[in-house]
C-alpha cells in the first residue's frame, strides 16, 4: 500500500474518534513514520507527557508525538481490511497513552 493511501487510512481513523476526545487531546502531532527504531518492533508509539502527567510547570515544550508505523502493520495484515483495521486500533491505542492510560489497562479492555 502506498504511503499516500495509508496516511489517508490514518487520518479515517481519526475522523472516527469522538470529537470530544479529540478536543481534550493537546500540543500533540501525530505523523507515518515508514519504520520504528532499529531493534524495535512497534506499531505505533506515543512520545511525550500524557495529559495525567502535566503539572503546572508543563509549558514551553515541543509537541507530544504519536508515530504510525506503516510497514510494520502492512507485514502483519494480509488483506487491505486488515489495514483499515490494524490503523484504527493503534491510531485509538497511541490516542489512549496520551490520555494516559497504559498497556495493562489497554489489554484489559480490548485495546491491545
Amino acid at each position: 500500500m502506498a504511503r499516500e493511501r495509508f496516511e489517508e487510512l490514518v487520518g479515517e481513523a481519526l475522523d472516527e474518534v469522538p470529537e470530544e476526545l479529540l478536543a481534550l487531546m493537546s500540543n500533540v502531532v501525530i505523523l507515518v513514520e515508514d519504520d520504528p527504531p532499529p531493534g524495535e518492533d512497534l506499531l505505533g508509539l506515543y512520545e511525550g507527557h500524557a495529559l495525567t502527567d502535566r503539572g503546572w510547570d508543563y509549558a514551553g515544550v515541543l509537541p507530544d508525538r504519536i508515530l504510525i508505523y506503516r510497514n510494520p502493520i502492512l507485514r502483519i495484515c494480509d488483506t487491505d481490511e486488515d489495514v483499515i483495521d490494524e490503523v484504527a486500533v493503534t491510531v485509538v491505542h497511541e490516542i489512549a497513552h496520551h490520555f494516559g492510560i497504559d498497556d495493562d489497562r489497554l489489554h484489559e479492555l480490548g485495546w491491545g
